[in-house]
């Protein structure tokens, strides 16, 4: 990963942790061509999903972001 794409997805780090549960919830309706790629992109960069045999999935990573996440705004 090169220096401007890393800084380039630390300023959007909060932005993606926010919008995790909403993309999870479209990977579990098997929606992900509705996740946009630079999002793909940068969630998979940050180990949050990963490529499965041609699909998307959480990592355990972003299961646990998803989880704490949850946590927090129970």
């Amino acid at each position: 990963m090169s220096t401007s794409n890393t800084a380039r997805i630390a300023a959007r780090r909060d932005a993606l942790r926010v919008a995790l549960p909403a993309t999870a919830e479209l990977l579990r309706r098997r929606r992900a061509a509705d996740i946009a790629e630079r999002d793909i992109d940068d969630y998979v960069a940050l180990n949050w999903l990963e490529w499965n045999g041609g699909g998307l999935r959480l990592t355990d990573i972003g299961e646990n972001v998803c989880k704490q996440l949850a946590a927090q705004n129970a």
